[in-house]
């Protein structure tokens, strides 16, 4: 039982700051505290892809109806 504790603290101690860099989309073995990133920028910017996206694809589905009107 002391075996599995200390493995499972030590694999906790190790995952956790792997995990964190995961999370932050950076390199897994960079330092997990190093700078705090732009959440606000990154959110408008995946906003803003997928609202390019919506339109399109808007756009693509009411190419028929636009077509059939202006005929």
């Amino acid at each position: 039982m002391k075996k599995f504790l200390a493995g499972f603290a030590i694999g906790v101690i190790l995952a956790f700051p792997l995990g964190i860099n995961f999370g932050k989309d950076v390199p897994l073995f960079s330092d997990p505290f190093a700078a705090k990133p732009d959440i606000p920028d990154k959110v408008l910017e995946r906003t803003g892809e997928l609202m390019e996206d919506a339109k399109d694809a808007i756009h693509k589905a009411t190419r028929p109806i636009e077509d059939k009107l202006k005929k």
